[in-house]
């Protein structure tokens, strides 16, 4: 039976067979059940797919991934490390402000909404896009990981070539099949404040990025979320 998912048109086609898939009605099924349940969950069911409307498959150009949506009330937009705005930056994205500002000089946003860079083609992606209120990790191993595995899958035969960044062990694991002869990957360790200190501060992943794309002949991501 053909699924009718609410997300952009171009990822729609990339990812119909996953979406067909049983571990993905048996997402389905559990985020029923939560419902029925009661059961808070972020981001609102509008934005789980965000970062796919806000990057559409034909656009995307970076791909940044992360792990789960933060589980406070109204911080979770649908895009990794992103929060929605009005709401404070968490210790992550503060790092990654931090390293903004040391490695490109631009001062530290007032917002910690990032989908002006989702515009520019930066697929901003959980590997787990829905998570309980208060309950970090509650939706792991239910179905997102085998999806978002696709779609990782899928980016690896995308017909551009793509800058894969990933912080941390789980994101190198979650691209482990990335072809790195075909597209750039960028690695450092994760931002959170237990990592930061051992490699992410000083990595100058924005300055690299733009270093890539310009050596690609693409335009360069304006980082600036002022």
């Amino acid at each position: 039976m053909k699924v009718d998912p609410k997300i952009e048109e171009g990822w729609k086609a990339e990812l119909q067979p996953a979406f067909e898939e049983v571990s993905f009605a048996n997402l389905k099924a559990f985020l029923l059940r939560e419902k029925e349940l009661d059961q808070p969950i972020y981001p609102p069911g509008s934005r789980i797919f965000a970062a796919f409307d806000h990057t559409p498959w034909d656009q995307v150009r970076v791909v940044i991934l992360g792990q789960d949506p933060y589980h406070g009330p109204g911080q979770a937009n649908g895009l990794c490390f992103s929060v929605s705005p009005g709401v404070p930056p968490p210790p992550s994205l503060k790092n990654i402000f931090k390293e903004l500002h040391d490695d490109l000089g631009l001062p530290i946003p007032p917002s910690g909404d990032l989908t002006p860079w989702a515009r520019q083609g930066v697929l901003l992606l959980n590997a787990t896009l829905t998570v309980r209120a208060h309950q970090a990790g509650s939706h792991q191993n239910q179905g997102w990981e085998a999806f978002t595995d696709a779609v990782v899958e899928r980016l690896n035969t995308h017909t551009r070539r793509l800058v894969f960044v990933l912080w941390g062990s789980y994101a190198r694991r979650k691209a482990a099949g990335i072809d790195r002869k075909r597209h750039r990957v960028l690695e450092s360790p994760h931002p959170s404040p237990l990592s930061a200190h051992r490699g992410f501060f000083g990595s100058k992943p924005f300055s690299r990025i733009n270093a890539v794309l310009r050596e690609w002949g693409e335009p360069e991501i304006d980082w600036d979320l002022g």
